[in-house]
């Protein structure tokens, strides 16, 4: 007995010595928020405030010491973030995670961002304030990697520290862009479909542009199977351990239409999720500048922000920017290809990806005139058939650094959007409102025409010349709204209005945000930041209260069960909300998977169903495609001696969902509420390891919303029935011009993506239930309410 005490008195010893040393070591890689610190080559004296979530107020005698705090406060709350932010573009992940990675880096060492990169950085005016004040940035955020604690993360898979360099910032807004475009999803699936069907299947997907009602105002040879190049792509970008950026909703209210007279600006970008989230808020305060702006890790000035006089944001414009072509190899020599003027030599572009633990993989990537070839690059393509992608970004002059400099230190509505047209890629709708009133929004991008007939929408032949771009539009066409006359201006990722005839080819989300979006607005004239803040988590669709009554008018009601006559019961009352509670969403939402997989997947097969599910386009259908009577999807072609009616298929997804729903939630169909099924994670690259999930992870927590509410929730279709949120709001923020320094904001987790930080996951909870934090900008209060970390200068060692 004595020996057994003893033993458990040593494991108690053992266990509470790691407990303390667990402690001890999180206390000691915490960031430091107060106190003082000496950093180099500032010129005076930096003082910077952090709030009660964590947000820094930097308050320095010139904006170069402010951009050097900025660096180092950023560094210290999202290096690792960091880290991997700038490794994805020149495929350098395997570097840290070994062979996991090497089809994302295969992919993206290819896409020539790097070189893009290099050569935009070759021409840039070393003396310019956007350059300058970069340097400055860089400087802050290396003089933390040299001195600060290293992140536990780089601890635990052993990263090699490096200085951060300017390439990393252009690196990372390359992947920003590329991570926008949707070609590379939707293009090879519609050719697939029309070289094995014919063009007619294509006529229920719109992509004429026929179904985006809501716009924004203003072959001999077998042919090739483009499918594997939606599923590597969109496989590629979910399993990115940085989430792609998707959607995004904003609204500008001109003072004629609210409470205060004046402008309430409204954005919230839609982004995947994971932890840390994508946005860093920080307060700058110089002598000739302030602002309050949300930053991309490591990049120095904000693609979100605000001060006294303006605010800005951004929506995905989701124009199509990237082609892809099938291109010809010369039968006697494999190294050159077919051009209008003969054969070309391929360009090689040679890389190398170094694997950590393993052996160094070299590619050769062949560049044609439109760009680099794809085949080597990705699972699935015919190594004789090679297909090349042509990208808006990697083509024209990147000016991205100027323009979001110059977006972030504007002195006028006309500065600003000079700032706006300096960017060729990625297509934005940037959202502007100011203290004098002005509302306006600009799609950014360098659009551009192919010759009558052709069709984006599909792989292009790169051979003939026939399918190239003809002409480049100059950036007074892009489509933009300046004060218009209804006194609002918004964006929901919907297509605009034709300029000159004209209609901008893309991968436009469908009408429902944009729908109910102006449902909201229309009416209304005493908008308040109250009022504004409960339209952004608004959870209702416009739309599939329509869509349920299409269902439920095909569906033979002749003999159905107990929970059948339920389930319609409800959704005949169901007004479109998306609330915890509700039922309505658990049993529309199974319908519509069923009847999608009963619909498509016969022709499809399973996997490209599958890939088709995470297109714009699968949104895009649903209501034209169930109201459409004669539509050649109906009919499953697998069953040789029957001809399927949308009638039979419709009943039959509706019988399979609510049996499924018994199986899954019980017999009582009062039991299926949404907030079952509809949950969300927020995932940290580490948390995959199920000893560190709760360590590194954020959630899971359950939700409201939905996929195309304006509390846009998105999530994939599974045959599980469990809606697993992928991503959403990467921020909501609401600037009311009437009380400019008590606007809004708030972030899915929290500020620091230090695990340790006491602000690693403080605003979860609020942003779930629709909350928000104020965006401080009063520097009384500030003080007041903030700890204080004072950055002194020092001389280099």
């Amino acid at each position: 007995m004595k020996t057994l005490k003893k033993i458990l008195l040593v494991l108690l010893s053992f266990v509470v010595v790691l407990a303390v040393t667990v402690l001890v070591y999180g206390y000691y890689l915490k960031p430091k928020y107060d106190g003082s610190l000496q950093l180099k080559n500032v010129q005076k004296e930096t003082t910077v405030y952090f709030d009660e979530f964590g947000v820094p107020h930097i308050y320095a005698s010139n904006s170069k010491d402010a951009m050097m705090a900025l660096g180092y406060v950023h560094a210290q709350d999202r290096l690792w973030q960091m880290e991997v932010m700038r490794r994805i573009a020149p495929g350098r992940l395997s570097e840290i995670f070994g062979s996991v990675t090497l089809k994302n880096d295969k992919l993206f060492a290819g896409l020539g961002i790097e070189e893009a990169s290099a050569k935009a950085i070759a021409s840039l005016d070393k003396s310019s304030r956007s350059y300058q004040l970069t340097m400055a940035y860089l400087e802050g955020v290396n003089q933390y990697l040299e001195e600060g604690t290293t992140p536990i993360e780089f601890s635990l898979i052993g990263v090699k520290k490096e200085k951060f360099t300017i390439k990393d910032v252009y690196n990372i807004f390359g992947y920003m862009s590329f991570s926008f475009a949707m070609a590379q999803k939707s293009d090879p699936l519609m050719t697939d479909i029309r070289n094995k069907y014919g063009i007619d299947y294509l006529k229920d997907f719109g992509i004429d542009g026929s179904f985006n009602t809501t716009r924004i105002r203003n072959a001999k040879d077998r042919p090739q199977e483009y499918a594997a190049i939606s599923k590597s792509v969109a496989l590629l970008l979910d399993q990115s351990p940085i989430a792609p950026f998707i959607g995004s909703n904003s609204w500008v209210i001109s003072p004629k239409k609210t409470k205060n007279g004046k402008v309430i600006f409204a954005n919230d970008p839609h982004i995947g999720f994971s932890q840390p989230g994508t946005w860093y808020e920080a307060h700058i305060v110089a002598p000739d500048f302030e602002l309050y702006g949300s930053y991309l890790a490591g990049t120095p000035f904000p693609l979100l922000g605000h001060n006294r006089q303006y605010a800005y944001g951004l929506t995905m414009f989701e124009n199509d920017d990237l082609d892809l072509y099938q291109e010809e190899n010369n039968p006697a020599d494999a190294n050159s290809y077919q051009t209008p003027d003969g054969f070309r030599a391929y360009e090689i572009r040679k890389k190398t990806i170094k694997i950590k633990d393993s052996v160094a993989v070299v590619l050769n990537v062949k560049v044609t005139r439109h760009g680099p070839v794809i085949n080597d690059l990705i699972d699935g393509l015919q190594q004789d058939k090679p297909v090349a992608m042509s990208w808006i970004y990697t083509q024209q002059p990147i000016q991205i650094l100027d323009a979001v400099y110059t977006l972030s230190h504007a002195k006028s509505k006309a500065d600003f959007q000079k700032g706006v047209s300096l960017i060729a890629a990625p297509g934005l709708n940037v959202m502007y409102g100011d203290a004098k009133g002005n509302v306006a929004w600009w799609a950014t991008g360098k659009l551009y025409k192919h010759s009558p007939g052709v069709n984006p929408n599909f792989i292009l032949n790169g051979a003939s010349g026939k399918d190239d771009i003809k002409e480049y539009l100059d950036f007074s066409k892009n489509p933009s709204a300046v004060n218009p006359t209804w006194n609002y201006v918004y964006s929901a990722n919907n297509q605009p209005e034709a300029i000159d005839g004209f209609l901008y080819p893309g991968y436009y989300l469908p009408e429902d945000r944009a729908k109910r979006i102006t449902q909201l607005l229309k009416p209304k004239s005493n908008w308040d930041k109250a009022a504004v803040g409960k339209m952004i988590f608004d959870n209702t669709s416009s739309v599939a209260p329509e869509v349920v009554k299409n269902l439920i008018s095909n569906v033979d009601q002749t003999s159905l069960s107990e929970n059948e006559k339920k389930a319609l019961t409800i959704l005949k009352d169901w007004k479109g909300s998306n609330n915890l509670n509700d039922v309505a969403p658990t049993i529309y939402n199974k319908w519509i998977f069923n009847y999608l997989k009963n619909t498509f997947e016969d022709e499809l097969g399973a996997e490209n169903f599958k890939q088709f599910l995470g297109t714009h386009i699968v949104k895009q259908l649903i209501a034209k495609q169930i109201a459409n009577e004669k539509s050649l999807w109906w009919d499953n072609i697998k069953t040789k001696n029957a001809k399927e009616t949308r009638s039979q298929i419709i009943s039959k997804s509706f019988a399979e969902s609510i049996v499924a729903l018994e199986k899954q939630l019980g017999d009582s169909v009062s039991d299926w509420t949404w907030n079952k099924v509809h949950t969300v994670e927020h995932e940290h690259p580490l948390g995959k390891i199920a000893a560190l999930r709760s360590i590194f992870n954020v959630g899971p927590f359950e939700v409201s919303g939905s996929t195309e509410v304006i509390n846009n929730l998105f999530f994939d279709f599974t045959g599980d029935g469990n809606y697993i949120v992928k991503g959403g709001p990467s921020t909501r923020r609401i600037v009311d011009f009437s009380d400019i320094e008590n606007s809004w904001s708030i972030l899915p987790t929290g500020q620091s993506g230090n695990p340790f930080s006491a602000h690693y996951r403080d605003q979860a909870e609020l942003y779930n239930a629709g909350k928000f934090r104020r965006m401080l900008l009063n520097k009384k209060e500030i003080v007041r309410t903030s700890t204080k970390l004072v950055f002194k200068p020092s001389k280099k060692k």
